[in-house]
């Protein structure tokens, strides 16, 4: 990049930040109107007492004097009403029954009156913070994807840069091969590594390899670059763009061993190896609520928009949050899922963890074995959630085995993560499906019962190209 000049100020950088700038005003517009109401408001509580006035008394010979001279008295008993209510339901309790049956000559018609209005005033109040707890949710969720594409605007702008004299050089090399140039592209990650997008086509009716467009792009600019996952075999007449980027040093394989409860072919347990941007792999895990076809629908849903969101490109942190405001936006009934996530960089064989509600992480390094556990709540729960996450740095050989609370809770409390500790440590096991499988051969060995839980265990194993 030496050679190369970054371009600062871009108007299409600018215009993602007024987008972003927007997203948050409408957040706080969100945040800003009508919040969640725990009682009711003097005009709720006035309505309650015209509508027992009309639909009553005003037929009643004491009206007068109920509502005038007397009417401190009058609000006094519907305020009784209105407290046993809330304590005792539609049954009230028998001190206040008696009140009423001695202060008013219509008590049933009265009461019956003064509860209706308290529940249609109730039923409302509740769809007012149904839509207040949605509106929160829309908030959060736009102030977060607000943040996300500030985030990407900021780097976007300071990886993008222009180097003529490699232009030049890579559309000499792809002429020799009979491939005309458009344009290039040229991108820095943060950590100094080379993305080259190279809009091209054949100067004949042929067909070429992009993988000759990869081989001369790497040689013009004196870095070992691949084509990026999911690029199309050859190029044609027609133009296209062949992404090239600086190829990782290490590469993962995955196991996976699992058991449904009472040994039903229906786990409550998901997980995925996912391919996301910038040399990166993840594996995840989600762990439904309770266990059968509904916990698999939650944890299946978890999966699949993190699968979706992930490989768009939001970071993961966002992903989760937003993953989260959705479950729990519009239900009435809380339907948790855990989310246990591991993602890998491919570049540097660093490692991240990160947890919402999810079980133990083990990090199985030679002889040693290190356990990573969490506190946090699991997604579904409650509007906004803390997400923890650690970073660890791998070597070739390591594994990291990810289990869900069916594997540790079939041993004993306050010994599970050492004897599952144990069982990894004791273990020579090169192959990550096996090493998966032992897992959890191990931990139903020692309860020789059937699981009380659905059980999964996924492991990855990491190793130098």
């Amino acid at each position: 990049m030496s050679d190369g000049q970054a371009l600062h100020s871009s108007p299409y950088v600018e215009q993602i930040e007024k987008y972003a700038h927007s997203l948050k005003q409408l957040s706080q517009t969100f945040l800003g109107l009508e919040e969640k109401r725990q009682a009711f408001s003097d005009e709720e509580i006035e309505a309650m007492f015209s509508r027992v006035r009309q639909k009553v008394c005003g037929k009643c010979e004491k009206c007068g004097w109920c509502w005038g001279e007397n009417f401190v008295h009058t609000y006094q008993m519907g305020y009784e009403i209105l407290s046993a209510v809330d304590h005792y339901g539609n049954e009230l309790n028998t001190e206040t029954k008696r009140k009423l049956m001695q202060r008013c000559i219509m008590a049933p018609r009265f009461l019956r009156e003064m509860l209706e209005g308290f529940h249609d005033a109730r039923q409302n109040m509740i769809w007012v913070n149904r839509m207040v707890r949605s509106r929160e949710g829309c908030a959060i969720q736009m102030d977060t994807f607000a943040d996300m594409i500030q985030s990407t605007a900021k780097e976007l702008e300071s990886s993008i840069f222009t180097d003529e004299r490699l232009e030049k050089k890579i559309g000499a090399a792809l002429r020799k091969k009979g491939i005309r140039m458009l344009y290039t592209n040229f991108f820095m990650t943060q950590a100094g590594r080379y993305e080259i997008q190279v809009t091209a086509r054949t100067m004949k009716n042929q067909k070429i390899s992009t993988k000759e467009i990869a081989k001369a792009v790497s040689d013009a600019a004196g870095r070992r670059l691949i084509l990026q996952s999911g690029t199309a075999q050859v190029i044609g007449k027609h133009y296209m763009t062949v992404v090239c980027q600086e190829g990782p040093a290490y590469y993962t394989m995955q196991g996976a061993a699992r058991i449904g409860k009472g040994c039903s072919q229906i786990s409550g347990d998901n997980f995925a190896m996912l391919e996301l941007p910038g040399g990166r792999q993840g594996a995840a895990l989600s762990d439904g609520m309770g266990s059968g076809e509904e916990a698999c629908r939650e944890s299946t849903l978890v999966i699949e928009l993190l699968e979706e969101l992930l490989e768009a490109g939001f970071p993961v942190k966002t992903a989760i949050q937003m993953i989260n405001t959705t479950l729990v936006m519009g239900r009435e009934e809380i339907h948790y899922s855990t989310v246990d996530m591991t993602i890998f960089d491919l570049y540097t064989g660093e490692c991240e963890i990160i947890k919402a509600g999810a079980s133990s992480t083990f990090i199985k390094k030679k002889d040693e074995v290190e356990h990573l556990s969490s506190t946090s709540l699991p997604i579904g729960v409650m509007n906004s959630i803390e997400i923890d996450s650690v970073k660890r740095k791998l070597s070739a050989g390591d594994f990291v085995i990810m289990v869900t609370d069916g594997v540790l809770d079939a041993l004993p409390v306050g010994e599970q993560d050492l004897l599952l500790e144990t069982i990894i440590q004791g273990s020579t096991i090169a192959n990550p499906k096996e090493m998966a499988h032992h897992v959890l051969e191990q931990v139903l060995a020692w309860t020789g019962k059937e699981p009380a839980d659905d059980m999964t265990v996924l492991a990855v194993g990491i190793w130098e190209c």
